[in-house]
């Protein structure tokens, strides 16, 4: 009751006059009884890792800092070097369908990259949406480095739009992908198929040992179209979610939950369906990427083009969300943390969407000021 006491009291607060902000308008900055410590700190933007992107979306850090960057439309796989931010096409995936929201979406390495070289990707066909792995050997030549991809699982439901696609391993070694309704809401609430939903698999594509529907590799439902999580520094699963017309959501993943869609959008204290902890309209927000680091989650904002910081401690808020870098880069895609503890975000207006900057589409590196 406490957390959805507290969450409540964040929709009530939280809009286009009064939304979280460093520099908060007038009506002020929502607070919460489980959440009113302010923050002091600021990401600030060390440099421009590289830029001249096409529609990035996913990006996966190498063992030795180098970036592998998935572009949507290209179906391209980028490396970027970390030193100097040069690029190399490592290959093009095949089968790829780019149209709308859907694509070459999310990459993720294997947890035993080290030794199998494997790379998996999330993607668009004009069937489904789907995902793969394969090897990839940069000793091979530029644009020939990425083996044939073995499919893992099909037959999640593709549209337009809300294809969701993030993909990422979580600290089970477990494979996570988040999916979206493809504008069709019912499926979110049918655990028989694969929109809208949270899945959790085998690195095999199979579903994952005790998830909470026996045979099914669906471990969260009534999604409509999420495009982040990330684990805190104990193990928690969250996932930003966009909304429709109204809240779009940051939520606490608990297996076999139902979030709603769409019969609530936001919070709803409603018997059945597990309520957002945080919520922004989509003006502000429009969420895609999320990481954690520094005990807090770090959000990219798309058409609310800014980068939001949501503290958190236990299965609560710790603080009050605000927001940076408000319009300074426009659309933010992805936010993903490095191996030294510095996180890099990518921009996203190279996609139709945006305002372009000269050098989009960029990749920045960025670390929090004490």
């Amino acid at each position: 009751m406490h957390h959805r006491l507290a969450a409540a009291l964040l929709a009530l607060l939280l809009g286009p006059a009064a939304a979280c902000s460093s520099s908060p308008a007038p009506g002020g900055v929502a607070t919460t009884p489980a959440a009113t410590a302010s923050f002091s700190g600021a990401p600030v933007v060390q440099a421009t890792v590289t830029d001249g992107l096409a529609v990035p979306w996913g990006v996966a850090v190498l063992p030795d800092g180098d970036l592998l960057v998935s572009e949507r439309d290209s179906a391209q796989i980028v490396r970027v070097a970390a030193a100097s931010g040069a690029k190399t096409v490592a290959g093009t995936v095949p089968g790829v369908t780019a149209g709308g929201e859907g694509g070459l979406l999310g990459i993720a390495l294997s947890p035993a990259f080290a030794t199998d070289r494997l790379v998996y990707a999330y993607f668009s066909t004009t069937a489904d949406n789907r995902i793969v792995r394969f090897s990839y050997d940069p000793a091979l030549p530029a644009a020939a480095q990425l083996g044939a991809p073995a499919v893992l699982l099909t037959g999640i439901p593709h549209g337009p739009r809300h294809n969701g696609g993030r993909i990422a391993f979580g600290p089970d070694g477990l494979l996570y992908a988040t999916t979206g309704d493809s504008s069709n809401s019912a499926l979110a609430q049918d655990k028989g198929s694969l929109g809208g939903k949270i899945l959790r698999l085998t690195p095999d594509g199979a579903p994952a040992p005790g998830n909470p529907f026996p045979g099914s590799p669906v471990y969260s439902y009534g999604h409509r179209n999420v495009e982040g999580i990330a684990w805190d520094a104990e193990g928690r699963l969250w996932a930003s979610e966009f909304g429709e017309n109204s809240w779009d959501e940051l939520n606490l993943i608990r297996p076999g939950g139902n979030y709603g869609w769409p019969s609530v959008e936001g919070i709803g204290n409603r018997p059945g369906y597990i309520d957002p902890l945080a919520v922004w309209r989509p003006a502000e927000a429009s969420p895609s990427g999320l990481a954690y680091a520094d005990g807090a989650l770090w959000m990219a904002a798309l058409r609310g083009t800014r980068l939001w910081r949501i503290p958190v401690s236990g299965d609560h808020l710790a603080g009050r969300p605000q927001d940076y870098l408000v319009n300074a880069y426009g659309r933010l895609r992805t936010v993903v943390t490095d191996r030294d503890g510095t996180l890099l975000l990518v921009t996203n207006n190279t996609d139709g969407r945006g305002d372009l900057r000269p050098g989009d589409d960029r990749i920045l590196r960025f670390t929090v000021a004490k």
